[in-house]
């Protein structure tokens, strides 16, 4: 005889801990919070079913707001360890966390190998092209002629375009989102986590303390989601989109499938003989 137990409803309050945020008042990282505990409430996940890792900075304490498991790693090192985390408990919704700087500066090298190698992870950028948590220095996403302490005479460097990098460094899943509209945001950080593969989510996080130049105000004036009648599915079209000077969209950018990391080392070790060659040829074949 078995016995059907109640599914328990999860509310918003379930997914928050006891720690209160302590970022600056009117930080956009309070509206991915946000976002995070609504897109865990519509699934209903259980807050045991997930993971939230994260690297250094002022995006980074994010682990610590939301009562599920958690890691705090160390600066750029959030994604190595979400594959850790994720290769030993495939069962966890594992969501990463960072910043720009973390995200596209120290830890540039191992994101772009977790996007390439199409890990099954979640990984949420809160972009406020500026670091914060020491105290306003230039980011890889400052534009140039941005005035900080570390350039006074105006920053002589390119912004380095996330959705750029994204989309042609493998990741599967491509969006971007505005932590102004956290509904918006949690609709995408699901679609994320539904996806199989690497879902790389930039989001604009204003930081109102240090960069008085990408505000509220300015993102706002400048936003545009992408056309109802836009087709996610062809990267050319993606990236023609993400570099696009006219407009800064918002939505999905690209989304299709492909075999994830896990498939693809599952198929090496349990195949035949003959599957084990096909997979090994092929990755002589793309990189020779």
């Amino acid at each position: 005889m078995t016995v059907d137990l109640p599914v328990r409803h999860y509310e918003l309050d379930d997914y928050k801990s006891d720690e209160k945020p302590t970022w600056c008042p009117g930080c956009g990282d309070f509206g991915v919070l946000n976002a995070v505990y609504r897109a865990m409430r519509t699934r209903n996940f259980a807050p045991h079913e997930v993971v939230a890792v994260s690297g250094i900075g002022c995006s980074s304490r994010i682990p610590y707001f939301i009562s599920t498991y958690g890691f705090h790693s160390v600066h750029g090192r959030a994604t190595p360890v979400a594959t850790g985390v994720h290769v030993a408990r495939p069962d966890l919704k594992t969501l990463v966390f960072s910043g720009d700087g973390d995200a596209f500066a120290i830890g540039a090298g191992h994101v772009v190998h977790a996007m390439r190698r199409n890990l099954d992870l979640t990984y949420v950028i809160m972009d406020n092209a500026i670091y914060g948590l020491t105290k306003g220095q230039t980011s890889p996403t400052s534009g140039i002629g941005f005035h900080t302490a570390t350039t006074p005479s105006g920053n002589p460097e390119q912004a380095l375009n996330p959705l750029a990098l994204a989309i042609t460094c493998g990741a599967t899943f491509v969006a971007r989102g505005f932590s102004a509209e956290p509904a918006k945001l949690a609709d995408l950080i699901l679609e994320g986590l539904d996806h199989k593969g690497f879902s790389f989510i930039d989001v604009y996080s204003p930081c109102p303390t240090f960069n008085k130049v990408n505000t509220f105000k300015t993102y706002k004036d400048e936003v545009d989601w992408l056309p109802s009648d836009y087709d996610a599915s062809n990267a050319a079209n993606a990236l023609a989109h993400a570099t696009s000077e006219d407009k800064r969209y918002l939505g999905v950018f690209l989304r299709r499938e492909a075999p994830t990391y896990a498939e693809q080392v599952h198929k090496a070790h349990t195949g035949t003989e003959a599957d084990r060659a096909k997979v090994l040829g092929g990755m002589f074949k793309r990189y020779s």
